[in-house]
Order: C-alpha cells, then structure tokens, then sequence
C-alpha cells in the first residue's frame, strides 16, 4: 500500500535539519567505516560455520536494503528527510519493520562483525545500533509532519524487528 502526502507545510525543513540530517549520514558512514576498516585485534575465535553464517548474514543484509531501497523508489534519499517524491510506504518490507533499509545495513554489518571476532568492530556496531536508533527516531519526526497516516503506522510496526506472528 502507498499514501502519498499532500504537499504542504510538512514538506519545508530548516538550514538546521538539513544541516542535522548530513551529520547524521556522515557519522553513519564513518561507523560503517570503522567496522570495515578496524583492525582484529582482541576479539574471538571464529569458527568456519560462524564465518559461513555471517556470509549469509551479510548477503541476507544486503538483499533486505536493496529491496527496502527499490520500494521507495524515486523518494530514496541520503538524507532522513522525505523529498518531494517520498510517498509512505507500508506494504511490502514496510509492513514488517518501518525502516528495512536500516534493519538490513544492521544485519549484514552485525553479521560480519560476528565473522571476523573483532572486539573493536564489535565497539563501532554498537556505536551504530545507537545512531541508527537515534536516527530513526529524528526521521519518524519528519516523516509525521509528512504523512498524517504515520503515527499509525509507527504504532502497529515495528522499527527494526519483525514482530513475530501472534496467535
């Protein structure tokens, strides 16, 4: 399902939420750094099962962000802010987690960080866990003032992990 928006109010954002918005995309990137480039050092012993599954963690990760990045189409953005084209997507991956593209970078660094028993890796994930909690959270606000349906939404969706079937 897709709600468009109607153009409004909603849609101007600041110097300062712009200037916020490339903060944030640029400490993401220097974390996803940090855990590519970081050395080993202290860690743990990693067995080939373990490096075989975090293969497929990080291909698993990489397939569920560029699903969740195709689905939004022309409204994709590196920046937290909606552009003139977002419309709010609630089908597809976007009926299971409000932000696949952040659960899917979340999967397939979380998994090669467990396959290469880094300890310093391990730092600079969670350093991500928090600026993408963080994140989302700034993105949720502008995405409300947007769309009118997203606090709904927001409600019955989780923003990072599926929920597991209820029965």
């Amino acid at each position: 399902m897709t709600t468009s928006g109607p153009p409004g109010e909603g849609d101007t954002f600041s110097a300062d939420e712009v200037r916020t918005a490339r903060l944030l995309v640029a400490a993401q990137f220097l974390l996803l750094a940090l855990i590519a480039f970081l050395p080993g050092g202290w860690g743990w012993p990693v067995p080939a099962w373990l490096r075989l599954l975090g293969l497929l963690g990080v291909l698993a990760g990489v397939v569920v962000m560029l699903l969740g990045g195709t689905a939004l189409g022309r409204g994709l953005t590196a920046v937290p802010i909606p552009n003139e084209h977002a419309q709010l997507r609630t089908g597809g991956l976007y009926r299971v987690v409000r932000h696949p593209i952040y659960t899917g970078l979340l999967l397939a660094s979380g998994s090669y960080v467990v396959a290469t028993g880094s300890g310093r890796r391990a730092l600079a994930f969670a350093g991500l866990v928090v600026l993408l909690t963080v994140k989302a959270r700034w993105e949720e606000v502008r995405l409300a003032r947007r769309f009118a349906a997203y606090p709904e939404y927001a409600a019955r969706t989780p923003r990072f992990v599926p929920r597991w079937p209820r029965r």
